[in-house]
């Protein structure tokens, strides 16, 4: 049987681009699908009067799903990705025929992390995102030893996000719900991917996922911090292919 295609859900405060190193072997071997996020990169921000959660961006993730025909995939993504991928396995359960989870977790925020979402959010609105936003995040997101066309390239990516777009995102993943139990009923085959070195979402989260899953699978890679696909892009890839490819 065909494997099913993969679509990667990218971290905060970037966009897609932050697939390009592992999206050609991928794409040799899997059809890849990496969309920018609602207000993120090429993406427009809605215009709404809702209050920003993750299940209107999930519901864009649905809605992708059915323009490109597709009845089922491999969902997964990293750090926001892998929440906004619980937030369509819980709205949308039987469009998910399997998971990848990277450098991300299952639990709610603490009311510390969401009061300091809350102001990155009103800070980017009133001041843009340029010259404080990557300073602030960048020693969080990558080892201390990550390559220093690494740090650029991140560093590059979050200078260019639109300022509503990382407000709006920054306050739905303050108020997303716990999704445990949205993974334990997740019986589907499942990776969970996380650097060794990540301390946004470290690996005892990462186990903590596993643990729920029905049939989940963990890969540490060693050495590398909260963005492994582009930190570790040969063993992001590696594992994807050996799960799913």
């Amino acid at each position: 049987m065909a494997a099913l295609p993969l679509l990667l859900l990218h971290a905060f405060p970037v966009d897609a681009r932050m697939w390009q190193r592992v999206r050609e072997p991928l794409s040799a071997r899997l059809r890849l699908i990496t969309p920018d996020q609602r207000g993120l990169g090429r993406s427009p921000l809605p215009e709404t009067d809702r209050e920003p959660d993750l299940a209107d961006a999930a519901r864009d993730v649905v809605a992708l799903l059915d323009k490109l025909e597709l009845d089922q995939v491999v969902l997964g993504g990293c750090s926001m990705g892998g929440y906004l991928t619980m937030a369509v396995l819980r709205e949308a359960p039987e469009r998910v025929g399997g998971l990848v989870l990277i450098d991300t977790k299952a639990s709610a925020d603490t009311a510390e992390a969401a009061g300091n979402r809350r102001n990155v959010a009103d800070r980017a609105e009133s001041e843009g995102v340029s010259g404080w936003l990557a300073e602030s995040m960048l020693p969080n997101l990558l080892a201390e030893n990550a390559a220093p066309d690494v740090a650029a390239t991140v560093r590059d990516l979050i200078d260019s996000q639109p300022p509503a777009g990382v407000a709006w995102a920054a306050r739905a993943m303050a108020v997303r719900p716990d999704s445990l139990d949205v993974l334990a009923k997740a019986d589907v085959p499942a990776l969970v991917i996380v650097g060794e070195k990540d301390t946004l979402t470290p690996p005892d989260a990462a186990e903590a996922m596993v643990g729920a899953l029905p049939d989940g699978e963990l890969t540490v890679l060693p050495g590398v911090g909260h963005l492994t696909p582009l930190e570790d892009p040969a063993g992001v890839t590696d594992a994807i292919l050996r799960r799913f490819a």
